[in-house]
């Protein structure tokens, strides 16, 4: 009788052993797969920020704040640049409240709208490019803007378009 409890405490014990080397292969196996898939979602993850940073760099390059040029001349005519960038489009920005809309804009506005220039990115120490809207009719100007004096600017503009309505 003790033999046959034994053997079937040792077939009992052999089912729990198989048992419990099978599962654990299936769960080993289950996480290979899982770091596997995270690995390559990783690398495509990380060619993916590569392929933004190289766009991100690509697109300030014409902007005055990485325009080491631009910077330096402005340095050396005694201006603050971090103070004078924004106050550059603070001015256009003020032209906004003028009567009758922007007048670096040289384009009439819909009736009862004005145009107003809505965002400004300086490229460099001379130029600056703004787009424009009423809200119906959408454009562009390239300008010109001389720094006379740490509170006075001039503006010229260079040239500007206006898009078709579609």
């Amino acid at each position: 009788m003790k033999q046959r409890i034994f053997m079937y405490l040792f077939i009992f014990s052999l089912l729990l052993i198989l048992f419990q080397y099978v599962n654990s292969k299936n769960v080993f196996e289950d996480d290979l797969k899982t770091i596997t898939a995270c690995r390559e979602n990783t690398e495509t993850l990380n060619d993916s920020i590569q392929t933004l940073q190289d766009k991100v760099f690509e697109m300030s390059y014409f902007n005055i704040e990485n325009n080491e040029d631009a910077y330096t001349y402005l340095e050396n005519k005694g201006y603050d640049v971090n103070a004078l960038i924004p106050f550059i489009k603070d001015e256009i920005y003020k032209q906004n409240t003028e009567k009758g809309g922007n007048p670096l804009i040289p384009y009439a506005a819909n009736e009862g709208k004005t145009m107003l220039v809505n965002s400004i990115k300086l490229l460099n120490h001379k130029w600056l490019i703004c787009d424009f809207s009423d809200g119906i009719f959408w454009g562009e100007l390239l300008i010109k803007y001389e720094v006379e004096s740490q509170t006075e600017i001039r503006f010229e503009v260079i040239d500007s378009l206006l898009y078709p309505l579609q």
